[in-house]
């Protein structure tokens, strides 16, 4: 099975680029299913399943999602077995631009869009840095001199990375991705692989449901600003 992550920013057109590009692969006889990963709501499992492929949803409510993400990998493969997939998608949100959601020896894609300013290649981490894919997106509102600058600043942060122009609405570029993706290798199963990167640190007493503000209630993985006088 091909086992591919999709990550990135909120609202930066991840469902609707994969909707194209899933059209595309089905009209390549392409068992595809497909994994959502999100916070507290999402209906995106509705407009993937309008698609006619069996889709999973998950939400980590209280709990980081690429750390619910990484916990329910082996699950989200075996459900993706048990459908008989060729290929899998996994969906997960980049909420803190810290995310590290890439897997060794399988297919990473980055959805990052020209409207969220031209240094958000260096802030959001691993998300972007890891990726063997990036796909921007919204490039239809911004000038060709914007689009290059941006693509420039992407390709400093992941110079290996493949680099497409997509267009969610339309879904212009989607074809390329598509391609990509059934280029991806095929895996037998996830359990002993590595992320590509270490997950945001956490368990820190407001983890665990800590309201009080002030250091005498604080305990765990917490870190300090420096302040320098």
């Amino acid at each position: 099975m091909k086992f591919v992550t999709v990550a990135g920013p909120p609202s930066v057109g991840k469902t609707a680029v994969l909707i194209h590009t899933v059209k595309h692969l089905l009209g390549d006889d392409i068992k595809v299913v497909v994994a959502k990963i999100d916070c507290l709501e999402t209906n995106d499992g509705e407009r993937y399943g309008a698609l006619g492929i069996p889709v999973l949803k998950g939400l980590s409510q209280d709990i980081c999602p690429d750390h619910f993400y990484a916990a329910n990998l082996e699950e989200i493969f075996t459900w993706a077995h048990g459908q008989n997939a060729e290929l899998t998608v996994i969906e997960t949100a980049g909420l803190c631009h810290r995310c590290a959601p890439a897997i060794d020896g399988c297919l990473a894609i980055s959805v990052v869009d020209h409207l969220s300013g031209i240094d958000v290649p260096r802030k959001v981490g691993p998300i972007l840095s890891t990726a063997d894919v990036v796909v921007i997106t919204k490039g239809d509102v911004v000038s060709q001199a914007e689009r290059e600058v941006f693509r420039h600043r992407v390709a400093l942060v992941n110079p290996e990375a493949a680099i497409l122009e997509v267009n969610g609405l339309t879904g212009k570029g989607t074809l390329a991705l598509k391609k990509m993706m059934k280029q991806a290798p095929d895996i037998d199963g996830v359990t002993g692989r590595t992320l590509r990167g270490s997950l945001p640190s956490a368990i820190c007493s407001y983890c665990t449901g800590e309201r009080e503000i002030g250091a005498s209630f604080q305990v765990g993985h917490v870190t300090k600003i420096e302040v320098r006088n």
